[in-house]
């Protein structure tokens, strides 16, 4: 028997949360919180996790060595298709938050996910179960408001909508943490890594970094004291979401596609070349510019990202990240670079969006057979194309002559013949 409080529910348990949210939740000081976990579908990971009593063992993969602890937050799992449990464990007057990790796809019009969690509100209005939090983990820029968009959207009866207007609270959060895959030689490992708990069949694994930016939205509704584990609560996550995007995912999509080019198969790969670290801070140079931030903040986050890169350990393929890079570039790279142009005209491409832009066009036009993104220019496309998919406004002859200049330097970087690397070739 637990003696956690299960005030929290949580749809779509999976490696992330678990490595995430569970970590956050064991760690809080004061009264112990316990998450009443859902799968999306698919009752597999509901049974794997009840045949171990919902206890597993967490794996912090550093560079030197792993580390176990055994997470035990997690008091009951059910799989998403038990909707009398549901409605039960979002009604009840011991929950008070409700979080997600269902990846983008589940905010978008077709999906079930809105209409579970108002069939979930209307049973707590029927239950006058109180105010409550709606809390999304995933990587959605403002994830609360596309939150209560969905929410809303999915609402036909009026009566409720005024009542979630009334009791529903949906604070943004961004959150970090590389959580791979588990392979059978992890789970094979767990014999000989002290803490591990014995006979796991469902560890996670994970990057020592993680990171929690929460509105602080709660309006006095009752949660975890997740900042006595380093949870960061503020009053806008803005500025933080935009340092993720501009320095961890753009690197990543800078990192992906250029490294690809140059022979590179994982990130750290990649960021032990030269040419890709010289990229890379170019184009944090161009981002730290632009964010709200101070500076130091800025450099502080930065050095992580460099160590976190370069974890050997971790193994985060660029085939993975170039996935929809049509999509990603606009918010992670392209954004950054309107507004560099917006607040100075004269300021020109920076050579790291250039570099980035252009390892992009090259990745779908070289090497095509790599490319898995519906949204991408073909591999005839030339430098206009690319432009018309992911900054139809910056086709002018500026960024054209900026990018073309940009995919000269990578074609000489990339060339076969690499006996004498020149480490600048790409400034």
């Amino acid at each position: 028997m637990t003696d956690r409080r299960p005030g929290i529910v949580h749809l779509g348990v999976g490696a992330f949360a678990r490595a995430h949210l569970a970590w956050y939740t064991q760690h809080a000081t004061g009264e112990p919180w316990g998450i009443t976990a859902f799968t999306g579908r698919s009752p597999a990971a509901a049974d794997a996790l009840a045949a171990q009593d919902c206890r597993y063992t967490l794996v912090t993969r550093a560079a030197d060595g792993d580390v176990a602890e055994v997470v035990d937050t997690i008091v009951a799992a059910h799989p998403g298709t038990d909707d009398t449990a549901w409605r039960r464990a979002v009604a009840s007057p011991t929950t008070s938050i409700v979080t997600l990790t269902v990846t983008e796809a589940g905010y978008r019009a077709g999906s079930d996910v809105p209409a579970r969690l108002v069939d979930g509100l209307a049973a707590r209005r029927a239950a006058d179960g109180g105010r409550i939090a709606l809390v999304s983990l995933d990587n959605l820029t403002h994830n609360g408001d596309v939150l209560r968009d969905a929410v809303h959207a999915a609402t036909a009866d009026p009566d409720l909508r005024a009542w979630i207007d009334d009791h529903v609270t949906f604070p943004s959060s961004m959150v970090d943490r590389i959580t791979p895959a588990t392979t059978d030689d992890d789970v094979a490992g767990l014999a000989d890594l002290p803490g591990a708990l014995p006979g796991d069949r469902v560890p996670v694994v994970a990057e020592p970094f993680v990171e929690w930016v929460l509105e602080d939205a709660f309006d006095g509704i009752d949660r975890p004291a997740w900042e006595t584990a380093g949870v960061r609560l503020v009053p806008d996550v803005t500025p933080f979401e935009q340092r993720k995007l501009w320095l961890l995912n753009g690197s990543h999509s800078l990192l992906a596609s250029l490294g690809l080019l140059l022979g590179h198969e994982t990130v750290a790969e990649a960021m032990a070349d030269p040419r890709c670290r010289a990229a890379v801070e170019q184009l944090w140079d161009e981002a730290a510019a632009e964010l709200p931030l101070p500076a130091a903040e800025v450099d502080d986050a930065r050095a992580a990202l460099v160590e976190r890169f370069a974890n050997p350990r971790i193994r985060h393929t660029l085939r993975q990240i170039v996935a929809g890079s049509a999509a990603k570039l606009p918010v992670r790279v392209v954004d950054v670079l309107r507004r560099r142009l917006d607040r100075d005209p004269a300021a020109g491409v920076g050579p790291g969006a250039a570099t980035a832009l252009a390892a992009w066009w090259l990745h779908c036009t070289e090497q095509p057979e790599l490319v898995d993104d519906p949204g991408a220019p073909g591999p005839d496309s030339d430098v206009h194309d690319v432009l018309a998919v992911v900054a139809p406004d910056l086709d002018t002859t500026p960024v054209v002559d900026a990018v073309t200049a940009a995919a000269d330097r990578i074609r000489t970087a990339a060339a076969p013949a690499r006996g004498t690397v020149d480490e600048g070739v790409l400034r």
